[in-house]
């Protein structure tokens, strides 16, 4: 696999809930940062849902301009349900990418989608919540990305009460 960069950015969440779910995915698949804009998580962070304390090792920091984090190198792409979008099963990851995600009462602002290097949606009847979204794209990315995949990984990551094995 090659070395890559993974952030994911959040315009102005308002579920603490699913923040400790998009904490979580960003664990499980390895992204470096996560980025939320607005003032609603802010409140509500001290309720946020964080099981596996992954806020110690990834940071999670409030932005005004997501734009801005767009660097050479990196791709900004937007995730949302929107005409014109590519849909996830088609689409080919950067190596470095932040991942831009709307609120889950609303959607990405217009000057985002504009500036982005990319926008997908993740085909589905209805809509998923965000946490759910994240979790999909980011595990789209490590399946796509992959060469193959290691045994010891079921050990590492199951949960301690976990030791059923197939016979």
């Amino acid at each position: 696999m090659n070395e890559s960069f993974v952030a994911i950015g959040l315009v102005n969440p308002k579920s603490p809930t699913n923040v400790g779910g998009v904490l979580r995915a960003a664990g499980c698949y390895d992204a470096q940062a996560i980025y939320f804009s607005g003032n609603r998580y802010a409140r509500a962070a001290k309720y946020h849902t964080d099981t596996k304390n992954v806020a110690d090792n990834i940071p999670i920091k409030q932005v005004d301009d997501f734009i801005s984090l767009k660097v050479a190198g990196r791709a900004l792409v937007c995730v949302e349900l929107v005409e014109g979008a590519t849909p996830l099963p088609q689409f080919t990851h950067p190596d470095n990418a932040l991942y831009i995600f709307g609120p889950e009462d609303g959607s990405l602002p217009q000057e985002i989608v504009d500036a982005a290097d990319a926008v997908v949606y993740v085909p589905t009847i209805g809509c998923m919540n965000l946490a759910a979204t994240v979790n999909v794209l980011l595990y789209d990315r490590m399946a796509k990305r992959s060469t193959g995949f290691d045994a010891s990984q079921i050990l590492t990551s199951r949960d301690i009460n976990n030791r059923l094995t197939v016979e």
